[in-house]
C-alpha cells in the first residue's frame, strides 16, 4: 500500500481505476485502413503493462462517413472496427488497465476532399481557418443522421467490451452546435443556450438507449472558447452543470480554449517554452463548484504536477499522454521508487505536429515509441559483450552510448566540447527551448549509472581511437553550419549558429537569408527582432520554416509579429559585396522567368545572416574506414529487420565502424536518436 495520491484507486460508477493517471484521448495515426491493428494495440498495451490506469483511445474516432479524418483515425462508423477493439481491449484489460475511446463527429474541422469526397456539415457556413472547408448547413435528416450515426458508434464500442466512451466536444461538431460563433441555426437547434444544446442531448439518449445506464459516458469539452463571442467561462459552467444533471454521463473532461486555429490550437496543448499546467486551475473550478468526476490533462508533463492535481482535489483523473509517449514506464517507476529514471517530455510537439502533418506520432526522443512491433522500450543484455567507442557526445552519440550501456557493453565516449549536447545544447541556450536539455541531461545520468565513461576536450583522431582497441566505433560527431554560401561573398555573411550562440551581435538592419527551413533560422530571427533591429526574413521556398510544423511555428510566428519585421517569401539570396561601410545583397527567384533573371533586387543592409543547413562533420570517419572489417557499410536489409550487423569488407579489419545522425547527413534530433537505437540494440 502507498500514501502517494496518484496510486490510490478511483471508482468511476462500478468501474475501479486502479490509480489516477490516464492516457487521455489522442489518435497516433498508427491506424491501418481506418482499424486499430498490430502496432496500435502494443502501444497501448506498452503503457498497460507498465500500470497505467486508464488509456483513452483514438482521439476523434469518426462516427460517420461525412466526417473525414483529416489524418489516419479510427474509423468507429465500420462494423469491422469492433473485433479489432476487442482485441485491444482485451489485451490491455489483462495488465489491469481500463479502455475507453473517443467518439466525434468532425463537423467542419476537416475537408471535403477526404474520404468519400462528402461535404462537410456544420451548423454554420462559415469555414475553421485551420482545415478550410467550407461546411454546409445541417439540414434536419443531416441531424436524424447524425445522432443515429453517433448511437450506431457507441453501440460499436459496447460490443467491443470497452469499459465506456467519451464525446469530443471541442472545435467538432457537438461543440459548433453549442457555440454561438459556428450555430447559426434557427430553433429548435439554435438560437439561446438550450437550443444549442439539444443536439448534445439528444445524442447522449440515444447513446443511451442503445448502450444502457451501466456503460460509461463522458465528454471532453471547452469549458471557455477564449474567444469574442464565444462561449465563456460562464457559460462553461452552466453546460458543466447541466451535463451532470441530465444523468446521462459519467465524468467531464474539460479543456479550455479554442482550436480552430493553429494558435488556438497550441494554446490548449502548450508546447515547450509555454507555461506547464495552463488549465489545471480552471478544470480546478469546476470540479469544486459542479461536484462531478473531472478529468483533465494538457502539459501536464511531469509526476510532480500531475501529483499536485491529484493531491490538491483540482481533478479526480489526470492525463500524462505525451509525458507517457516519451516514457511509457512512468506508473511502474513511480511504483519501483525510480521516478528519477523517468525520460522527461521536453515538450517540443513532434508527436502531434506530425499526426496534423499527416505522419505517425514519434517522440522526439523516444524512438520506439510508435515503433513498439520493431524498437525496444527496455533494451536487452548482449549475450557477446564488446569494447565500444562513440566518437561524439550530442545526442545522437549519447543514445547510442546509453543503449550501448543498457546491452552490457564497455562504452568509451569521445567528445571534443567541453560539455555534451551538441546541437541541441545550442539550440537550448534560447529561453523557449531550454526544455530541449532535457534529452541530453537524461542520457547523461542513464550513461552515469550504466558505468559509461565519457572523456570530454578530446578532438578525437584516428590514432586515438584505435589506441582503445575497439570492438565496435560509432562516428557521432554531428556537423557545422554550411559554409562558402552563397557563392560570391561567403566571406561577408554570419550563419545563424554565431547568432543564437552570442558570438556575433545583431546589426541595426539585417537580412536573414533562410534557405534550410529549420529551428536555427528562427531562433536567429527571434533574437535579432527583440534588440529592434529592421529585419527582412526571406526564403526561397513559398512557405516560411517549412521544416518546423504548425504548433512549433507559434510562438516564433507570435513574438515575430512586430513592425520592424518583414517577410519575403519566393526569393533568393545570390551574392553580398561590400558598399562603403555597408553591405548589398543582390536578390534573384526562382520562379522569375528566364528572361527576367538579371532583374535583380538589392538590399543594402549593414548585416547578412544565413541559414543552408548542416554539412556532416565526419573527418574521422573516412580516415577510420580503412581499418574496419565493414569498411564503414551497413546492410540496410539487416538494420530494418533488427539484424546484427555482419558485413565483411576487410577482414583484416579490427573492429565494426559505423556513423549516425548528422555525421550522415543534415536530419533532426529524432533521427539522430533513432538511428543509434535501431543500430546499437542489435550490437
Amino acid at each position: 500500500m502507498t500514501n502517494d495520491p496518484l496510486l490510490q484507486p478511483f471508482q468511476l460508477k462500478h468501474l475501479t481505476l486502479r490509480n489516477r493517471l490516464m492516457m487521455t484521448a489522442h489518435e497516433p495515426a498508427y491506424p491501418e485502413g481506418g482499424m486499430p491493428t498490430e502496432l496500435y494495440r502494443a502501444y497501448h498495451v506498452e503503457r498497460a503493462r507498465a500500470g497505467i490506469g486508464l488509456t483513452m483511445t483514438a482521439g476523434s474516432a469518426a462516427v460517420a462517413r461525412d466526417s473525414p479524418p483529416v489524418f489516419n483515425n479510427i474509423l468507429a462508423y465500420k462494423d469491422e472496427v469492433v473485433p479489432w477493439m476487442r482485441e485491444l481491449t482485451d489485451a490491455c484489460h489483462e495488465h489491469g488497465t481500463a479502455v475507453m475511446i473517443q467518439l466525434t463527429h468532425l463537423g467542419r474541422r476537416t475537408r471535403w476532399d477526404k474520404g468519400d469526397w462528402l461535404p462537410a456539415v456544420s451548423p454554420s457556413h462559415r469555414r475553421e481557418a485551420s482545415h478550410r472547408a467550407f461546411p454546409k448547413q445541417a439540414e434536419d435528416w443531416d441531424i436524424e443522421r447524425l445522432i443515429r450515426d453517433y448511437a450506431d458508434a457507441a453501440e460499436r464500442m459496447h460490443a467491443a467490451g470497452l469499459d465506456g466512451i467519451e464525446l469530443q466536444a471541442y472545435g467538432h461538431l457537438m461543440d459548433q452546435f453549442w457555440s454561438p460563433l459556428t450555430n447559426t441555426l434557427d430553433a429548435p437547434y439554435g438560437g439561446n443556450l438550450d437550443n444549442r444544446l439539444r443536439f448534445t442531448f439528444e445524442v447522449l439518449r440515444a447513446i443511451r438507449q442503445r448502450v444502457g445506464n451501466e456503460f460509461i459516458v463522458g465528454v471532453r469539452y471547452t469549458g471557455d472558447e477564449m474567444l469574442e463571442g464565444g462561449l465563456n467561462a460562464s457559460d462553461g459552467m452552466e453546460i458543466s452543470q447541466r451535463l451532470k444533471d441530465s444523468g446521462l454521463i459519467d465524468f467531464l473532461n474539460v479543456v479550455r480554449g479554442h482550436i480552430d486555429t493553429d494558435p488556438g490550437l497550441t494554446d490548449v496543448i502548450p508546447i515547450q517554452g509555454m507555461p506547464s499546467a495552463p488549465h489545471l486551475e480552471f478544470a480546478g473550478e469546476i470540479r469544486r463548484k459542479v461536484d462531478f468526476p473531472t478529468f483533465h490533462g494538457a502539459k501536464i508533463q511531469d509526476v510532480a504536477t500531475a501529483r499536485y492535481a491529484i493531491s490538491s482535489g483540482a481533478v479526480d483523473m489526470i492525463g500524462m499522454t505525451r509525458a507517457h509517449m516519451a516514457d511509457p514506464h512512468i506508473v511502474r517507476k513511480i511504483v519501483e521508487g525510480r521516478e528519477e529514471e523517468i525520460r522527461p517530455c521536453v515538450g517540443a510537439n513532434y508527436c502531434l505536429d506530425r499526426i496534423y502533418q499527416g505522419g505517425a506520432a514519434y517522440c522526439i526522443h523516444n524512438a520506439a515509441t510508435g515503433r513498439e512491433t520493431s524498437m525496444p522500450h527496455s533494451i536487452p543484455k548482449a549475450v557477446q559483450l564488446r569494447r565500444v567507442v562513440i566518437v561524439g557526445a550530442g545526442p545522437a552519440g549519447l543514445e547510442a552510448a546509453r543503449v550501448a550501456g543498457e546491452r552490457g557493453h564497455d562504452v568509451l565516449v569521445l567528445e571534443a566540447s567541453s560539455d555534451a549536447g551538441g546541437q541541441v545544447r545550442l539550440t537550448a541556450q534560447s529561453e523557449r527551448r531550454r526544455e530541449m536539455m532535457g534529452i541530453i541531461d537524461w542520457r547523461l545520468a542513464r550513461c552515469e549509472a550504466l558505468g559509461v565513461e565519457i572523456r570530454y576536450n578530446v578532438w578525437a583522431e584516428a590514432e586515438d581511437v584505435l589506441a582503445e582497441k575497439p570492438d565496435v566505433v560509432i562516428v557521432a560527431t554531428g556537423g557545422y553550419p554550411m559554409d562558402e554560401q552563397p557563392a560570391i561573398g561567403s566571406q561577408l555573411v554570419v550563419n545563424t549558429w554565431d547568432v543564437f550562440s552570442g558570438h556575433v551581435t545583431p546589426g541595426q538592419k539585417v537580412l536573414l537569408f533562410d534557405d534550410a527551413g529549420d529551428h536555427a533560422a528562427m531562433q536567429a530571427a527571434e533574437i535579432i527582432a527583440a534588440t529592434g533591429a529592421e529585419l527582412e526574413i526571406m526564403t526561397p521556398d513559398r512557405t516560411f520554416a517549412a521544416d518546423i510544423m504548425a504548433m512549433n511555428l507559434v510562438p516564433y510566428m507570435r513574438s515575430l509579429q512586430r513592425p520592424n519585421v518583414t517577410f519575403t517569401p519566393t526569393y533568393r539570396l545570390k551574392s553580398v559585396e561590400q558598399d562603403g561601410d555597408a553591405l548589398l545583397a543582390r536578390i534573384t527567384s526562382d520562379y522569375a522567368p528566364q528572361d527576367q533573371l538579371e532583374l535583380d533586387q538589392q538590399r543594402r543592409i549593414d548585416q547578412v545572416v544565413v541559414n543552408y543547413g548542416i554539412t556532416p562533420m565526419a573527418d574521422i570517419y573516412f580516415d577510420l574506414k580503412p581499418h574496419a572489417s565493414n569498411g564503414g557499410e551497413v546492410n540496410y536489409d539487416d538494420l530494418i529487420v533488427g539484424r546484427p550487423q555482419s558485413v565483411v569488407r576487410h577482414p583484416e579489419g579490427g573492429f565494426q565502424l559505423f556513423r549516425i545522425g548528422d555525421a550522415v547527413e543534415s536530419r533532426n534530433t529524432h533521427a539522430a536518436i533513432y538511428d543509434a537505437l535501431r543500430l546499437v540494440k542489435d550490437i
